[in-house]
């Protein structure tokens, strides 16, 4: 699995037109579930979330987790974080996991962010089109991939 990691002030995921969900202070990360994945990558994921120290401290030092700050958290699935670009200039998506897996482990993750802050994690939806809004702070964006983890 794959995520990006984005701190922000605001984000939202509009579906045809209507805000589904949205969040202040806080991050949004995009999901990618890649075939051969486990429940074992998604929780390992939520729990990197939770506790990855990019917010300031009193010093504005990157010293404090979306935990620490009290901050909200908008999962966005998204399939286009497993393409290849190796070959060609049209990006392959086979290494993407079919509904059947992708599904459950974006929930498994979304479930234990949920816990790990003691709030709901705010969600698009699997598969829609969506718009998804945000204002970048910083700007601080990070990839966290679970098969680096080692």
């Amino acid at each position: 699995m794959r995520i990006v990691i984005q701190r922000v002030t605001r984000a939202s995921v509009s579906i045809a037109g209507s805000v589904h969900s949205h969040i202040g202070t806080g991050l949004l990360v995009l999901v990618g579930v890649e075939h051969g994945d486990t429940e074992a990558d998604a929780l390992w994921l939520a729990d990197k979330t939770s506790a990855l120290r990019i917010f300031n401290d009193e010093a504005g030092v990157m010293n404090r987790s979306v935990k620490d700050i009290d901050g909200q958290v908008l999962a966005v699935s998204q399939f286009t974080l497993t393409a290849s670009t190796r070959k060609g200039n049209r990006p392959s998506y086979i290494r993407a996991a079919d509904h059947s897996l992708a599904v459950p482990l974006y929930e498994a993750y979304c479930e234990r962010v949920s816990v790990q802050l003691g709030k709901p994690t705010a969600q698009g939806v699997f598969g829609a089109d969506m718009q998804v809004e945000l204002v970048n702070d910083g700007p601080v964006t990070i990839i966290v991939d679970s098969k680096l983890r080692e």
